[in-house]
């Protein structure tokens, strides 16, 4: 774990929308993170405290979670979901986009694609190596850790 300089981990998730989902799962995959050595930048904590009352307050949270995006050194994106939520996937496309180290997260045990090979749409995955992306996979908050995978190994710098 790279304590010194941690790299900072841009969280891509929808769970900023409850409530209940803050206080929950989204603070279960926080401490989960920061536990391996990430700068979580959790964009509900980060950029939504702008008035809605103002105006234009849509675009400048929007601006503000691009610019996030574009400086993290990776993005974590939780892909739940059928689809998963759209401003996740924009913001995991600018990821690709931009040649960040892409980590996938999904619990949802449902299957929402037509690739045999692939559990969600096949996009989602062109960010991810063609070989060996399950590495960058994760399907539960124990596997976040595993030294095996990408996350651990990008974290701590192998």
């Amino acid at each position: 774990m790279n304590t010194t300089n941690p790299k900072t981990l841009y969280l891509a998730n929808p769970y900023g929308f409850s409530a209940q989902q803050r206080r929950g799962p989204l603070q279960e995959l926080v401490s989960a993170l920061e536990s391996m050595g990430a700068e979580v930048w959790e964009p509900f904590a980060r950029n939504n405290q702008i008035d809605r009352s103002s105006p234009n307050w849509a675009y400048r949270i929007g601006q503000a979670d691009l610019r996030d995006v574009r400086e993290a050194d990776g993005l974590f994106a939780v892909v739940n979901g059928c689809p998963p939520d759209e401003g996740v996937m924009v913001e995991l496309g600018m990821a690709i986009a931009w040649n960040k180290p892409v980590f996938l997260f999904r619990d949802d045990f449902r299957r929402c694609t037509d690739s045999e090979g692939y559990p969600i749409n096949l996009m989602v995955f062109t960010g991810l190596p063609e070989n060996g992306w399950e590495s960058s996979w994760y399907t539960s908050m124990e596997e976040l850790a595993d030294p095996d995978k990408a996350l651990a190994q990008w974290l701590s710098g192998r």
